[in-house]
């Protein structure tokens, strides 16, 4: 571990972590799920919309846009994956390899640095890191062997770190972001493919104190645990390894829950294997569930419902409802009221779709159609999904939802596997293919989220593994793998602007505003386990590397 520090910049930082917890508080506390001057949590806010209110950035104007700085954060083993925050004009970064960055919002001079001491046994495809939380006057970070740290927000130094399990064990680590939820910060875990038992743990932000622990797989004698014949219970995956929302006025923590494992094969798990493929719904203050939806029992297609989840308030049927919409990788969107997690509807989001005809008006799934022993069988979506991890948008302006879609199928093998703890546990493996009579494609959708209505759609050249930023200017922002950093009219799809950054996009871009001037940052550099599959599927240059953030703005002066 070692630091670099700005004299000047400490001299300043008091002030400013003070205005951001005041920041902090105000903007997460807001139910309007847009993102004000600061970007204060992973999804923008607790309602995860990545959706911007700063309108300085337009349709009229976007062209002008152009870099304002650049910086580059020396970790270039595994790309650029995180969702940079800001807090109070300070933008915090990490890396694959668990380095943190604090940087000026405005110019990009970094203010200090730290570097967690990562495991060397961790695998290149395990060092995956999408982002900080910033509360209470610290940092929180997630490692690849399964540590959580808080670093003081004024100079980068390490103020307490646990470890949440050995990861020599449990085949498992933190890859998503964050929550800081209260006086709480609040992680996930990956070991959705590995003979792991899955589970959501708070932690007292000061001190580092386990708080509780949520286990996703009940164990005997807890509701839920008839799901689980004999001892799947204990190796039945159901990974939280995305990061979750949260409601302030209901009091509700929701997370989504992956996987069950085997991965592709239910032979020792026969039942409905809650809570995994579910959302669930938590008290924060206890960890105690409240509610449960699960969208996908018995999953034998490695679907997840691990995904984003967006809190909107939409008119369904002729009455507003406390929504919840989650766009899965399953192909589907579900929407739940996130009030009693009662199912609203659901619809596809992809074109191709096989492993189920449809989903019925109580949300029961019809026409399952399961990979069998013995025999390959081509499904859709693939095991990649009808989207990856990286996060869809929703905008207040337009009332759509925005969706970087693959339309990628797989042939699915099952084979029989014993569970050994902590070891991978999938049960059959995979190869992506294309969709029975087509190409394989990837397009940015715009969605009804109600009634799964299709706006528009703009094709991209291979696959698109960024997230999607909609803001108050009516405008989309995303990047694919060729490097190319783009912008979208929020109404139209129409292409408005675009940037080469020199390296594929596999993270989330961010709006902020520091002085009255609007910035647009983006990580850079092509990485993560999927990315490496780039080839196999779209034969020709491979993405470039790097790990660069880039921040676009308006000239300064008149705009």
């Amino acid at each position: 571990m070692w630091h670099r520090h700005s004299h000047v910049a400490r001299a300043f930082l008091p002030v400013l972590v003070y205005l951001a917890g005041l920041c902090f508080a105000l903007t997460l506390s807001a139910q309007t799920g847009a993102s004000g001057n600061d970007w204060p949590a992973y999804g923008g806010t607790y309602a995860a919309w990545r959706y911007s209110g700063l309108d300085q950035v337009n349709r009229t104007n976007v062209q002008k846009l152009a870099p304002a700085w650049v910086f580059q954060t020396g970790d270039y083993e595994n790309g650029l994956q995180a969702t940079p925050i800001v807090s109070g004009g300070v933008l915090y970064l990490s890396t694959s390899n668990a380095w943190v960055f604090a940087l000026d919002g405005a110019t990009g001079r970094l203010l200090w640095e730290y570097h967690f001491p990562l495991s060397k046994s961790i695998p290149l495809y395990g060092k995956q890191n999408r982002g900080v939380a910033v509360g209470r006057g610290l940092v929180f970070l997630g490692t690849a062997d399964d540590h959580l740290v808080a670093l003081d927000q004024r100079t980068g130094e390490e103020v307490w770190r646990v470890n949440v399990e050995d990861s020599r064990q449990c085949g498992c680590n933190i890859t998503g972001a964050p929550l800081v939820v209260k006086d709480m910060v609040i992680t996930g875990v990956t070991g959705g493919d590995s003979a792991h038992r899955g589970y959501l743990t708070a932690f007292d932000a000061a001190t580092g104190r386990m708080r509780w622990r949520f286990h996703t797989i009940p164990a005997p004698g807890e509701k839920g645990h008839e799901t689980w014949p004999g001892e799947s219970w204990r190796y039945g995956g159901g990974a939280t390894w995305m990061t979750g929302s949260f409601d302030p006025d209901l009091n509700l923590l929701y997370w989504g829950v992956g996987n069950a494992a085997a991965d592709l094969n239910a032979s020792l798990r026969r039942g409905d294997n809650l809570y995994t493929d579910s959302i669930i719904a938590l008290d924060p203050d206890t960890g105690k569930l409240k509610w449960h939806y699960q969208e996908i029992p018995q999953d034998v297609w490695d679907y997840d419902a691990s995904y984003e989840l967006l809190l909107v308030d939409l008119p369904v049927e002729g009455r507003t409802r406390k929504a919840l919409v989650h766009v899965a990788k399953s192909g589907f969107t579900w929407v739940l009221d996130r009030t009693t997690g009662e199912f609203l509807t659901a619809w596809p989001f992809v074109k191709n779709y096989n492993w189920i005809t449809g989903i019925a008006r109580d949300g029961k799934l019809l026409g399952r159609n399961e990979p069998e022993a013995g025999k390959v069988k081509l499904l859709c979506p693939s095991t990649i999904g009808g989207k990856s991890w990286n996060q869809a948008s929703y905008s207040p302006r337009t009332g759509w939802v925005y969706v970087p879609v693959l339309e990628i199928c797989s042939d699915l093998i099952v084979r029989d596997e014993d569970p050994q703890e902590g070891r991978g546990f999938t049960g059959g493996n995979w190869v992506m293919k294309p969709p029975p009579g087509a190409k394989q494609e990837s397009y940015l959708a715009a969605f009804d989220p109600v009634s799964g209505k299709r706006q528009w759609s703009v094709p991209a050249t291979t696959w698109l593994l960024a997230s999607v930023l909609s803001t108050a200017g009516d405008l989309i922002f995303s990047g694919d793998p060729e490097g190319n950093f783009f912008v979208l009219d929020a109404r139209t799809g129409e292409r408005l602007w675009s940037f080469p950054t020199g390296a594929g996009h596999r993270g989330s871009a961010i709006a902020y505003s520091i002085g009255g001037r609007q910035y647009i940052a983006t990580p850079t550099g092509w990485g993560s386990l999927i990315g490496q599959a780039h080839a196999a599927l779209w034969p020709g240059p491979v993405p470039r590397g790097g790990s660069a953030l880039f921040v676009f703005a308006l000239p300064e002066g008149p705009r």
